[in-house]
């Protein structure tokens, strides 16, 4: 490690990004290159900062697999040659783009830290100055020559949250984001107060491997009380599909009507893999604890644990471009791969 740690900011775009024209009052992107004249205190941070913009900065709500890819590109390029990352994103997709980086990049032993704003960073209350000014601070960190954080994390609103354990619970209230089934790997206050407890040491012993092939043949289908066999059927029946994110009921229960069982039993025998997560904010999904979920064990539904929906669709993503055989993939889910799954809190 340098003695003063390199930081490198990637905007992808986003609210964060932003500044107010004063002559037309329209938002437009910020020039990175300029950064410490918008935030005079990132002179008292003791690391060096450079910063590279997607060429054609997009809102969240554009953000797919391709541009994860470009994110992951960027920092498998820089990687020798910076002690951490800072990425610039819009907070609608954040936990998605978080989550699916956090399973791309394996064996990363340098931390990647999302983070966002609700107000433009040239606005007078804007939450964009801490967000920044501690997620560069949170990158740069080390402990006996070594980075603190070794992982993809997300940081807004002074938490330091795993990033694949991380959902947008607020589009108001700059705490915008929670991990309801894992504590904060760290807290900013007047000290930086990492629990430690709950961050693995960093280990070099093994090289970087970028993933960068996700298959995005998925639905995500959410059960509601009155859902019809039309509705679920037609969701199945989806062209390619290859797998599901069921959002069902408390600990994993679902009708248990017989064309809702069959329907989903003839779509596993397809080769459809379908894993079950809680629609509850917070808890874990426990097969068979309940009569209506046993139907859905003995089926092959794969057990989704604690995982949040956003980590279950990009991991899903992840896993189906690993092409691992069918006997194998419900193993592999149920594992935890990046910390994403088990609780522990």
């Amino acid at each position: 490690m340098t003695q003063n740690p390199r930081i490198l900011l990637i905007y992808t775009g986003g609210t964060i990004g932003m500044v107010k024209d004063f002559e037309t009052g329209a938002l437009r992107a910020f020039n990175f290159d300029k950064l410490r004249q918008h935030i005079p205190e990132l002179k008292q941070v003791n690391c060096s900062i450079d910063s590279i913009s997607f060429e054609a900065p997009i809102d969240s709500s554009d953000m797919d697999p391709a541009q994860w890819v470009m994110i992951a590109e960027i920092i498998e390029s820089k990687y020798q040659g910076y002690d951490g990352f800072v990425v610039l994103h819009g907070s609608d997709t954040m936990s998605y783009s978080a989550s699916a980086i956090s399973f791309m990049l394996e064996n990363l032993s340098k931390p990647v830290i999302f983070t966002g704003s609700q107000l433009p960073i040239g606005d007078l209350r804007t939450d964009a100055k801490e967000n920044l000014i501690t997620s560069i601070e949170i990158a740069a960190a080390q402990h006996k020559g070594f980075p603190v954080i070794s992982e993809v994390c997300l940081y807004f609103e002074y938490k330091l949250y795993r990033a694949n354990r991380t959902t947008k619970i607020n589009a108001e209230h700059f705490q915008a984001f929670s991990s309801p089934n894992y504590p904060p790997l760290a807290e900013s206050g007047v000290h930086l107060k990492f629990n430690r407890s709950l961050i693995p040491e960093t280990s070099k012993a093994a090289p970087l491997i970028v993933s960068k092939t996700l298959v995005s043949d998925i639905a995500v289908l959410k059960l509601f009380p009155g859902i019809t066999k039309n509705t679920v059927e037609s969701v199945l029946r989806i062209s390619g599909l290859r797998g599901v994110i069921l959002e069902t009921y408390g600990a994993g229960n679902a009708p248990t009507s017989a064309w809702f069982i069959d329907l989903l039993s003839e779509a596993i025998s397809r080769g459809i893999n379908i894993v079950s997560v809680t629609q509850c904010k917070g808890g874990s999904v426990i097969m068979g604890k309940y009569e209506a979920s046993l139907l859905l064990q003995k089926i092959g539904l794969i057990n989704g644990l604690d995982i949040t929906t956003e980590s279950a669709l990009t991991k899903m993503m992840y896993l189906l471009g690993k092409d691992i055989h069918p006997e194998n993939f419900a193993h592999t889910f149920e594992k935890s791969l990046r910390g994403e799954i088990g609780t522990n809190a």
